[in-house]
């Protein structure tokens, strides 16, 4: 059993202007409209950045595309993988998201690989996600999550709206 042994799910990018990145996916490749989440807390209780308790904020935007879910965070405050990525690379694309079948099997697994988690957090139960080094390969960094029942309402609420 691989860690990516789920579909893919999500395409992110990360933004210093979530606005902006908007409305470049509206005019330039026909997203219909976007779900703005402002202000999502990632608190020491619920994720690590770099094995130490995480303390940050962001701005989330999501949209689906022919299916694909789409992602624009825009950090706003502290210190994780979006900040790091934003001023070391600027804008651009961050992350695809793999849902796996075993979520901890597949964390344990890219875990004995040698693939460091660099983030990982539990949003209350609804949703469950590691980030892993994806750099070697191309992408800054590949997604596994884990998502609950309530989340997954929620993403068939943006799905709908975005249609």
């Amino acid at each position: 059993m691989g860690y990516g042994d789920g579909p893919i799910t999500q395409i992110a990018w990360v933004t210093d202007d979530i606005e902006k990145a908007e409305r470049f996916f509206v005019t330039h490749f026909g997203v219909r409209k976007w779900t703005r989440i402002p202000d999502v807390e990632f608190g020491p209780g619920t994720c690590s950045y770099r094995d130490r308790p995480a303390d940050f904020s962001a701005h989330i935007a999501l949209s689906y595309l022919d299916g694909m879910q789409l992602e624009l965070i825009q950090p706003v405050r502290g210190e994780s993988i979006y900040a790091e990525f934003l001023a070391r690379s600027g804008p651009g694309l961050h992350h695809v998201c793999f849902e796996p079948a075993d979520f901890d099997a597949a964390v344990a697994t890219a875990e004995r690989d040698g693939l460091p988690v660099l983030q990982r957090g539990d949003m209350g139960g609804d949703m469950r996600f590691a980030y892993i080094d994806g750099a070697s390969e191309g992408v800054p960094f590949i997604e596994l999550a884990d998502i609950g029942p309530g989340m997954r309402a929620f993403f068939d609420q943006v799905r709908r709206e975005a249609s």
